[in-house]
């Protein structure tokens, strides 16, 4: 747990308010009590207030005026659109600064390089490589923030160590001082609108990673991420590295016809084949070169990240092999929550058995035509299942309403077993829901954790 004594003692003694008690905020009550701080908490969910030490009391009863200092927000809280929480509403008319566990953690003034990455989608694996490299290496990394642990339940890595921390949006938008020693955006698509209400909100919302100076590595590929590179590197107060899976940069780093090369500190030099097993697709090179180019920002040498990269055993719920049955994989990505993300699956794979579904985010399946020619059939799932049926009629995709993920990827499993002789070849069950999990689950996880149960269970015999 980190140690946030002295930023705590540096105050005035008023409370700390806490608003939404998910995993983040338990991390933060837990940290700031111990810290000696007086906190009240409060959750609209009457079973997340439990099982913790702060004073439990309706934030909404408060006096923000005089007796507290701050409020932390859960990333899940709206603060404007579609409608500012109550108690978000009652702090800001109070002139209350509120903040996110983030920007706890910067405060606590611990003098360790921070790498933060964020992005539409491949932020986790990343995130995630990112660590890895650095621990293979020998550079101690703690990973969290939207990944794994709070970054306030990390343990404090060395003097010389590191926190590699995933970034979304919400938290970029709770963390007023805030901004990593290198900052990393890897693409942005549409996604949060009900949150950002613009693009161009939801691209500013981003780019709060790269306030003051440091290090800066912009996707180039799509516009929305070129139009913040352009501007970032118009102001200069950030070094700023091209990222391109699309097109050779001379000034960063970019992948072409599948070989990774370096244009960081000098011409463009060739340092290896994108050909690691545990990230396959094309979007996987942007986050392996995302990687690499942090890795080389740190100070590492290019064939020590690479023998590190080829060693990153994936990430659970990204495209992540579950298991291989008779030559047909079964693929959990089930951190795939909008049509973008799916689509980075269903690209880098042929004859996909998908299994789809949850609830629904704007745009449904939109951005998904062009790797319909890569789908088998469609098992649908939750409450997405007669949205995305009109969808998939509409492009003449065969596909059935399985209704629950158990049925779903039995269905899946007897199809793709009986149709391994026909023409195309064996196939490749994934999921890969374009939509959020919390009509049948709590979380992506419960629900890649289900999919790698029940198709642990799933028989090797001929069907």
């Amino acid at each position: 747990m980190i140690n946030l004594t002295k930023y705590i003692q540096s105050l005035s003694g008023k409370k700390i308010a806490v608003l939404g008690l998910g995993v983040s905020n338990r991390a933060a009550v837990r940290a700031l009590i111990k810290a000696g701080a007086d906190v009240v908490a409060w959750d609209d969910l009457a079973q997340n207030c439990e099982g913790l030490d702060a004073t439990i009391r309706n934030l909404m009863d408060e006096n923000f005026e005089t007796d507290y200092e701050f409020l932390v927000a859960a990333p899940g809280i709206p603060l404007t659109l579609p409608a500012p929480h109550p108690i978000v509403e009652k702090a800001n008319k109070a002139g209350l600064e509120i903040i996110c566990d983030l920007e706890l953690l910067h405060r606590a003034s611990h003098g360790r390089k921070t790498i933060g990455i964020t992005g539409t989608n491949g932020k986790s694996t990343t995130t995630a490589l990112i660590g890895h490299i650095l621990n293979e290496c020998g550079i101690t990394a703690k990973v969290g923030g939207n990944i794994g642990k709070a970054a306030l339940d990390l343990v404090m890595p060395p003097k010389d160590g590191v926190f590699v921390l995933e970034m979304s949006s919400f938290q970029l938008d709770l963390c007023p001082t805030f901004a990593p020693d290198i900052g990393i955006l890897l693409n942005l698509s549409p996604d949060h609108l009900d949150r950002h209400g613009t693009m161009d909100a939801y691209g500013a919302a981003k780019a709060r990673i790269f306030r003051g100076e440091g290090v800066g590595i912009i996707s180039v590929d799509d516009n929305h991420s070129e139009k913040i590179y352009e501007q970032l590197k118009d102001l200069g107060h950030r070094t700023i590295y091209p990222l391109s899976v699309n097109n050779e940069d001379k000034d960063g780093v970019f992948v072409k016809n599948g070989v990774l090369f370096e244009a960081m500190y000098g011409d463009p030099v060739e340092i290896s084949e994108m050909d690691i097993a545990t990230l396959p697709g094309v979007h996987n090179h942007q986050n392996a070169a995302a990687a690499y180019a942090a890795a080389r920002s740190i100070g590492l040498e290019p064939q020590a990240i690479m023998a590190a990269m080829k060693t990153f055993p994936g990430l659970q719920h990204r495209q992540f092999l579950s298991r291989t049955i008779n030559g047909v994989a079964y693929v959990n990505d089930s951190k795939a929550t909008n049509a973008n993300a799916a689509a980075r699956a269903l690209v880098s794979y042929r004859n996909v058995y998908w299994i789809a579904g949850g609830r629904p985010k704007d745009g449904g399946l939109k951005g998904i035509e062009p790797y319909m020619d890569h789908v088998r059939h469609v098992f649908l799932i939750g409450e997405a299942m007669d949205e995305f049926a009109s969808w998939l009629d509409k492009y003449g995709v065969p596909h059935e309403f399985s209704r629950t993920l158990e049925r779903a990827v039995d269905s899946a499993h007897r199809m793709a077993q009986s149709e391994r002789g026909q023409p195309g070849g064996t196939g490749t069950v994934v999921l890969s829901p374009a939509c959020a999990s919390f009509d049948q689950f709590k979380s992506f996880e419960e629900r890649g954790d289900e999919f790698n149960a029940i198709v642990a269970k799933l028989s090797e015999d001929d069907l």
